[in-house]
């Protein structure tokens, strides 16, 4: 691979600022006089991050490509490590609106209104972590994943999640891949729970069961609602209902 270009080439404009942050304040236009982005002693012509207001945001985090000019941000809630919003735009004007909205708690409705260029990634937030929130919010962010997917299997893999969705006792479990084979927790992130059978599909239009995410080793079916009803079939007794997944060390409250 080539070696990339002196950030100050593809980037003049942040260099003549000093840092990227500096580069933000100065496109906000005023927006982000309060906010103080702030960018690594390593990197600061690539890289900077935007605090939040609220205590459920993490940091806006802001980086610069390599290669190409343009800039990439992504916003996470800071329970899960979940992504909320993300995108990439090569107008610093609107990475500074949608940090300034994301700072001052807008919704993520609103970020996007202020700044057309943020994807939203289907979850929402859960400032008082409601477990059974926290499952459904996780299910949006999977289904808009499912239906935005641009690979060959995209429509047997949507069948699929859409199928489990459909499936109560598998909806009110905490969804998650491993190797895009489907699985189900009774505790949220960040602490999983193993033990649920493997949902898998691919370019072949079969549906998978397994106890494993390789091998369809409980049953292989035609359709989608075939597969998850299976899954429905083997859960382990006592597999719910879903608690909140502490991190490791964490005591109960």
């Amino acid at each position: 691979m080539s070696t990339p270009p002196d950030p100050a080439v593809l980037y003049p404009d942040v260099a003549a600022r000093g840092s990227l942050a500096a580069a933000l304040r100065a496109a906000a236009e005023g927006g982000l006089d309060s906010v103080l982005p702030a960018s690594p002693g390593s990197g600061p012509l690539l890289h900077a991050s935007v605090a939040s207001t609220p205590a459920h945001r993490e940091p806006l985090r802001i980086s610069a490509w390599a290669y190409e000019r343009r800039w990439s941000i992504r916003g996470e809630e800071p329970f899960q490590g979940s992504c909320l919003i993300d995108g990439d735009t090569d107008d610093l004007a609107q990475v500074a609106a949608a940090a300034r909205a994301w700072h001052h708690g807008e919704s993520l409705d609103d970020i996007r209104r202020a700044a057309p260029f943020v994807h939203l990634r289907g979850r929402f937030e859960v400032p008082d972590l409601d477990p059974v929130r926290l499952v459904e919010s996780e299910w949006q962010g999977m289904l808009r994943e499912a239906r935005e997917l641009e690979y060959s299997w995209q429509e047997h893999y949507l069948a699929l999640v859409e199928a489990a969705y459909a499936e109560p006792a598998l909806r009110a479990l905490y969804p998650f891949t491993s190797h895009w084979a489907l699985r189900f927790s009774p505790t949220t992130r960040p602490s999983l729970t193993l033990g649920s059978p493997c949902l898998t599909t691919g370019d072949d239009g079969m549906y998978g069961v397994g106890t494993g995410f390789i091998t369809p080793d409980l049953g292989e079916f035609t359709t989608a609602p075939e597969a998850a009803a299976l899954a429905v079939r083997r859960l382990p007794a006592g597999f719910g209902p879903v608690t909140l997944g502490l991190p490791l060390g964490q005591p109960p409250a």
